[in-house]
């Protein structure tokens, strides 16, 4: 596609400025990695919220672009080569954006694929895990009133995770090191799922969060940057 009038979603929600990035996205751990990336990167764009109430992400427009029909997903008009690109998964968008700006990531081989290894390790345990326990505990928790297993099974493996987290932070400030420039989309992939588990599920006391001490720093360290502050709050409710 050569314009960004060629992508089917733009007649949805058709952009204000279509040269600048698209965001298609709610306010949830996936969906905020990209408006903080976004922000700390200071990269123009135009969010579109996609409402789940309403089905949008079910909608033909929506899986144009993204045919697992989850948020987020965006365009970029000015991809590689100047030429329009599309793109969901939100791992795979986090690095898209820091390799197009050479940020928030490392410019050694090696300090690259380290950090890539910490996005997987969010996008294949972290993000499924910690959904997983949110689902059962606080918005299925009806259905299991009467069977423990499903929360106490995730309970035990989000605590895994946090401990693994831990490890990782207890001798540094953010994943990749120490000082500010260490900050990096490994950052960004996890802390949003960690912060979540007390902003969305209403869980940092069951999981006993306050007993990985390094982790919670961590995040509030992340969350206190001016990026992660707005980062949150996109796409604005309208």
């Amino acid at each position: 596609m050569s314009r960004l009038s060629d992508f089917p979603i733009t007649q949805k929600w058709p952009p204000k400025d279509p040269d600048v990035i698209q965001l298609y996205s709610l306010p949830t751990p996936n969906g905020v990695k990209i408006s903080i990336a976004l922000e700390e990167l200071e990269l123009p764009y135009e969010a579109h919220r996609v409402s789940f109430g309403t089905d949008d992400q079910m909608s033909p427009e929506f899986l144009s672009l993204n045919p697992n029909n989850k948020i987020p997903a965006i365009i970029d008009p000015h991809g590689p080569e100047d030429t329009p690109v599309g793109l969901f998964e939100s791992g795979a968008i986090l690095l898209y954006l820091a390799e197009k700006t050479g940020r928030l990531i490392p410019n050694d081989p090696i300090g690259r694929y380290e950090t890539i290894q910490w996005v997987m390790f969010q996008m294949g345990g972290v993000g499924p895990m910690f959904g997983q326990f949110g689902h059962f505990y606080k918005y299925a928790a009806d259905k299991v009133a009467n069977n423990p297993y499903p929360v106490e099974r995730y309970k035990k493996e989000v605590r895994r995770l946090l401990g693994v987290l831990e490890g990782r932070l207890r001798d540094r400030k953010f994943i990749m090191g120490e000082d500010y420039s260490a900050y990096s989309i490994a950052d960004i992939a996890l802390f949003p799922w960690v912060r979540g588990l007390s902003v969305g599920y209403d869980a940092e006391d069951v999981l006993r969060v306050s007993d990985f001490k390094a982790v919670t720093a961590w995040v509030e360290r992340c969350s206190d940057r001016p990026a992660s502050v707005k980062g949150f709050s996109v796409p604005a409710e309208v």
